[in-house]
């Protein structure tokens, strides 16, 4: 039995970073994920934005949260080695009657303490925006809104935390959770963990997770969004994160680009019933593309290179974090939607506070090692540079990925970081990622992952079990 201190249900950005910040202290720490790989649920479908705190109610725990988290962010980045970018935001008046609307947004933000704010007019929009409709009469602009790549975020807190003594299981699905005394036994696929502090991350399964401990008091009801990939050739279509006033169940359908330099539109909203569907429709489509084109009517179908869409684990209004005193041990942080991905760091310091509240002895360690070193990826740097590394070692110049330019250097190191998939190393090299969609390199790269984790090429999958890449077919006699 694998015993521990605190157990972490779930693999993505919240639970990472739970347990890197648990990793400070002298602590037994265990993260279980259900999925082949970390960050394979809500995280792989998150815009990587890092809000500023413009679009979140004054008094709400995940607004507080958010600016928080968008100060810790920049700092953990720089420790880890994350590409974090700083590129501002807009919400976009098309309507004089809307500025009042862009006021009372300043006036909740800066209440949340948003730095920076100002409104804008059309005159400045053009000068800084010239993609802009010119239909857009002003904007709320707030200057600390940034990007980051939300896998890599994900891989790198898990390293930095593994480092420190945190110990993952991928592939481990929690069956049923069973109290013991002070203690609590969690039945898994792949065995059974005891710990003293029991940690709900578990995404859109959150609610599941909640009851077979004992608590039964809220739902997660999945909300679906799709977007819409451009290409990289679009990178300068904008300059800002643009947005359009928020509804009251969305920040609307913007226009974004990625950290590493593709726009991206999207996404809608959707409220559905399952959790596994991540379908993509003509009628969100055209839904995102005329509400993108209103902003920017520049942008075309054709510009478009992948469709995905991602759920968002609503639970209500706002944050579920909280000890559960019906189940002493038992912390539930559910209903982690945007803006979760800023927030989390913030998430885990509160957290972190709650468990000492609760009893758990935080002793620092000596040393804990902070920094990781950055991750080399030739798409991100100069020509010069990469030549340099050719020097060093030849396999810099074996270009696996033409299209997002990734050497078998950089694919051979994300498999002995960790990817078990197709996608582990999409998400951790951009290889796949470009407008062929694979169709150069991953032939490539099933040899390399095959020969790196010792497995046949019919065992390598996109994303985990059914998902075979190379089907074996059966014939009759």
């Amino acid at each position: 039995m694998n015993v521990f201190d605190t157990l972490i249900i779930g693999g993505g950005v919240i639970g990472t970073s739970i347990a890197r910040e648990l990793s400070r202290y002298k602590l037994r720490i265990g993260v279980v994920e259900k999925e082949e790989e970390l960050a394979f649920g809500v995280s792989k479908s998150n815009s990587g934005i890092i809000h500023p705190g413009t679009q979140n109610a004054a008094h709400s725990l995940k607004g507080r949260l958010c600016v928080q988290g968008n100060i810790l962010t920049r700092k953990i980045c720089r420790e880890l080695g994350v590409d974090f970018k700083e590129v501002g935001e807009l919400i976009i008046a098309f309507e004089e009657k809307e500025r009042t609307r862009l006021l009372r947004l300043k006036e909740e933000a800066e209440a949340l303490g948003v730095p920076g704010l100002k409104i804008v007019n059309s005159a400045w929009l053009r000068e800084n925006e010239p993609n802009l409709g010119d239909k857009a009469v002003a904007a709320l602009y707030a200057p600390t809104a940034g990007v980051v790549s939300p896998y890599r975020l994900v891989y790198d807190l898990s390293e930095n935390a593994k480092k420190n003594g945190a110990k993952f299981y991928t592939m481990t699905k929690v069956e049923k959770i069973a109290p013991r005394g002070a203690c609590f036994e969690v039945y898994t696929s792949k065995g059974v963990f005891r710990t003293r502090y029991l940690i709900n991350a578990a995404g859109l399964f959150a609610d599941e997770i909640s009851k077979m401990a004992g608590v039964d008091d809220f739902k997660i009801r999945p909300r679906k969004g799709e977007e819409f990939l451009l290409d990289k050739k679009r990178e300068h279509i904008t300059d800002h994160l643009l947005f359009p006033l928020p509804s009251k169940t969305s920040k609307g359908i913007l226009i974004i680009t990625t950290s590493d330099g593709n726009p991206m539109i999207g996404p809608t909203a959707e409220e559905i019933d399952d959790k596994e569907d991540l379908s993509t429709t003509d009628a969100g489509l055209k839904k995102v593309l005329a509400a993108a084109q209103r902003m920017v009517p520049s942008i075309s179908e054709d510009d478009i290179i992948a469709y995905f869409a991602g759920l968002r684990p609503v639970a209500g209004d706002d944050f579920i974090i909280r000890h559960e005193d019906k189940v002493p041990g038992f912390i539930n942080v559910a209903g982690i939607q945007s803006p979760g991905l800023t927030a989390a760091p913030s998430i885990a310091l509160l957290v972190v506070d709650i468990l000492k509240r609760e009893g758990l002895a935080l002793k620092r360690k000596l040393i804990f090692k902070g920094h990781r070193e950055r991750t080399i990826h030739l798409f991100d740097i100069p020509l010069a540079k990469t030549e340099r590394f050719i020097k060093k070692d030849a396999s810099y110049g074996d270009i696996v990925c033409r299209c997002e330019m990734v050497s078998a250097k950089e694919a051979r190191d994300a498999i002995r970081r960790g990817a078990r998939t197709l996608d582990g190393i999409k998400f951790r090299t951009r290889a796949q990622a470009g407008r062929c969609h694979g169709t150069f390199c991953t032939t490539r790269l099933l040899k390399i992952l095959s020969e790196e984790t010792e497995r046949p090429l019919k065992k390598i999958t996109k994303r985990g079990p059914e998902s075979e890449i190379i089907k074996e077919t059966r014939t009759d006699d």
